[in-house]
């Protein structure tokens, strides 16, 4: 199951107590669903939770059935309609509009409530909504075939407190949010509050996940320049050898040239754990620079 089909379930789980508040949830839905005209109500959709909710809906909300109710126990989309007239100019008129002068707008008279607002919100992401896997990356998006209704839509979810985006996408409004605090909002504000957490644990985990990968690449550049100091540093001290001016070195750069012929891998700190008597690290490392140095390199 994607994340955006387990956000669906969710908020699915339960019906708003408040008439006020059902009218503006399927007022979400409408604006933001396949066909909403003066002929026809089309909703379909492939979520499960979501199509067997939307019967008890409409009939606590309106009073009456679909014309045509899909058979849910068949997998793949699940398609609802009303053309029945009569039916039609009920669902009108509760929005305070004739069936016969039909206008594609909100009427900001139904979410004059911030509960109002909320459910108008989430029934449109039920009906036109989407958001990716947080484990992927963040983005959310509200899309409808009504620019109007997208914009009075934008400025209901400003009302609430966000900043969405918006884009047209192959004759359709795009409302879209990336921030993932601004997204974990949303979904906290519409009912999905548990959906909301996945987001914040999949920011941790990517958090965590990151400064261990910096961590690693840090101590793996680390780890390289250290086997480049101690090459330098064995190359040196064969130079020194070949010369035959080794012996001649004074006894403290013999013992640690003595020591990392002995060691090669062994880290500065190591080298001067095994001196006698054993040394600092700056000590060491200054000794070998030293050798360095005499070697010409």
């Amino acid at each position: 199951m994607s994340f955006a089909s387990e956000v669906r379930e969710e908020l699915c789980q339960t019906l708003p107590e408040r008439k006020c508040c059902r009218l503006a949830e399927c007022y979400g839905i409408l604006l933001y669903c396949n066909t909403f005209s003066k002929r026809e109500i089309r909703i379909i959709t492939e979520n499960l939770p979501f199509a067997r909710r939307l019967p008890r809906l409409f009939r606590r909300t309106f009073g009456l059935e679909f014309d045509q109710d899909p058979d849910l126990d068949q997998p793949g989309k699940h398609m609802f309609v009303i053309d029945s007239p009569d039916k039609l100019e009920t669902i009108f008129r509760a929005y305070g509009q004739e069936h016969d002068s039909l206008a594609v707008h909100v009427n900001f008279g139904m979410v004059e409530k911030e509960c109002c607002r909320q459910s108008f919100i989430r029934g449109a992401f039920l009906a036109g909504g989407s958001v990716t896997d947080p484990d992927k990356r963040y983005h959310l998006e509200l899309v409808t075939s009504h620019r109007k209704v997208s914009a009075e839509a934008r400025s209901l979810l400003q009302e609430l407190g966000f900043e969405p985006k918006d884009a047209q996408r192959a004759g359709s409004s795009v409302l879209y949010l990336k921030q993932s605090d601004m997204i974990v909002d949303f979904l906290t504000m519409i009912g999905a509050p548990l959906q909301a957490m996945k987001i914040i644990q999949a920011k941790m985990e990517k958090s965590v996940r990151n400064r261990v990968n910096r961590r690693v690449n840090c101590e793996t550049a680390n780890l390289d320049k250290a086997v480049d100091a101690a090459q330098q540093q064995l190359t040196a001290i064969r130079s020194l050898r070949e010369q035959g001016r080794i012996d001649g070195l004074p006894e403290k750069l013999r013992e640690a040239a003595q020591l990392r012929e002995n060691n090669p891998a062994a880290t500065l700190s190591e080298l001067a754990a095994l001196a006698d008597p054993p040394v600092s690290k700056p000590a060491m490392s200054h000794r070998l620079r030293s050798i360095i140095e005499r070697s010409g390199q």
